[in-house]
């Protein structure tokens, strides 16, 4: 008598995509179109424990002895049938020791010229009293930045505040300065600035442009839903600025795509209709939504109600964007094309971001943060510009990240795609940025369904639009 088979139902995930049974392998985030014979065997296995050989007896009329061994096989292979033998470890490595730093995202500004009323910068201060970033510490900064991942090919800095065009002398000669640095060694750098549009003039537009930034910017849609909370420190609405400054940035600004940062706070679920405002109103190539679920002031957080009404805009916007690229029409709806990109790579991430492996953001004293959210937090910083990066340190926090015992994302079938969620999320909600975020873990396993399906049916239907709108986004 062989081994008895069981199906290994943490690894494994069905979702229905028409007359197709599509399966999402978990471990590597890739996904199946399943065959009548995988079918067969999967449905065997979910009734009870089988062995090879009643399975070969089970299925014989259908298919031959050798079919069925080798499909079994491979299921072994896969991970998503066992015979007793003991699981691979999923994640591997459970102490970090490497940094592959590759991006330094440098707070330019604590000052802002607005004063949004989420803003969840918790080092955030009114123009006069904002603390700029010296030189020195920036330029400190990409040292570090080189010193500690002395090998990698590519770099990117990030201007980032408050408004980080209120310390444009600063962002104006660091662009020089890592210019002429990495030329020197033979490396690409990159710049991206995340902005609220307010300090643009057709100068600075075009110098941005000379040196192809990376743009975002901070636009909560149309008028009415912007100056809810975007408003100046006197307490007036922003839009009207905001508005004509952006679209002469649209009109000159040609090097790269530009996108919108949407933030979503209680009262504000128009999904669908902020991106219409954003993306066929005012024409930014791409749209982003950040729902605020554990900001420092919990009146703007959304409600669960709320919430649950974001997601079903959001699925409504991906409906959209389904029947769009269907028809090979791109219509810039950023969270679905990270979703699809994800699942099109089979991106597997033991850790949720970047934060703290390949990315560090320099407070204006030098201190090293996990990434800008953290910047004038309480939670402690990892070294700084001068020292270098505290690894023990920092190492052992993703450590912890990484160990997923006794918690819910051990066996979640999005574990290697969320990873536990946002670490500022965490941090904001439960005081300890290791903790899962488990207040939006049920909506999120929806999220990522209704990515599959929008992913099979683009794969089966047009799949040149992947080639050409999803592949090159990370070729840049």
């Amino acid at each position: 008598m062989g081994a008895v088979l069981n199906l290994v139902e943490q690894n494994l995930h069905e979702v229905q995509v028409g007359e197709t049974r599509m399966l999402f392998h978990i471990p590597s985030s890739s996904l199946f179109a399943l065959d009548s014979l995988t079918s067969g065997i999967l449905d065997r296995l979910r009734s009870g424990s089988e062995t090879a050989e009643s399975l070969v007896s089970g299925l014989s009329s259908r298919f031959s002895a050798q079919e069925i061994t080798e499909t079994v096989r491979e299921l072994l292979a896969l991970e998503l049938v066992n015979d007793g033998r003991p699981l691979t470890d999923e994640i591997g490595v459970r102490q970090v020791d490497q940094f592959p730093l590759t991006t330094v995202v440098l707070n330019v500004n604590t000052g802002c010229n607005l004063s949004c009323t989420y803003c969840y910068k918790e080092d955030l201060d009114i123009p006069s009293a904002g603390r700029k970033m010296e030189l020195h510490t920036a330029i400190d900064s990409v040292e570090m930045l080189l010193r500690e991942s002395p090998n990698e090919d590519r770099y990117t800095v990030v201007f980032f505040g408050g408004e980080p065009l209120s310390n444009r002398s600063l962002i104006e000669a660091m662009v020089e300065y890592c210019e002429r640095r990495f030329a020197e060694l033979g490396k690409q750098v990159e710049f991206v600035m995340t902005t609220n549009a307010t300090l643009l003039t057709d100068e600075i537009i075009d110098w941005l442009n000379a040196h192809r930034f990376g743009l975002s910017v901070s636009m909560d849609g149309p008028k009415a839903i912007h100056d809810k909370n975007r408003i100046t420190v006197g307490g007036q609405g922003t839009y009207d600025v905001v508005r004509r400054k952006a679209l002469r940035l649209l009109e000159r600004y040609y090097s790269r795509p530009v996108g919108a940062r949407v933030t979503l706070t209680r009262g504000t679920t128009e999904v669908e209709r902020i991106w219409d405002h954003l993306f066929n109103e005012m024409g930014f190539s791409e749209v982003g939504f950040a729902p605020v679920t554990s900001g420092d002031i919990s009146s703007y957080n959304l409600t669960s109600e709320e919430l649950i009404e974001v997601f079903a805009g959001m699925k409504r916007l991906g409906q959209r964007y389904l029947e769009a690229a269907l028809e090979h029409r791109n219509i810039g709806f950023s969270n679905m094309h990270q979703l699809i990109t994800d699942l099109h790579e089979g991106h597997k991430k033991a850790l949720p971001c970047g934060a703290g492996l390949k990315m560090l953001a320099v407070d204006h004293e030098g201190g090293l943060n996990l990434c800008h959210r953290f910047t004038g937090s309480d939670m402690p910083t990892f070294g700084n510009v001068k020292s270098g990066v505290q690894q023990v340190e920092l190492g052992d926090f993703l450590s912890k990240r990484l160990d997923r015992t006794d918690t819910g994302c051990a066996s979640c079938r999005i574990r290697n795609l969320c990873s536990g969620g946002c670490y500022h999320e965490s941090y904001a909600r439960y005081g300890d940025p290791t903790h899962p975020t488990y207040h939006y873990c049920d909506l999120m396993r929806d999220w990522v369904d209704f990515g599959i399906e929008v992913y099979s049916r683009i794969m089966a239907a047009n799949p040149a639009f992947i080639d050409q709108f999803i592949s090159p986004r990370r070729a840049h």
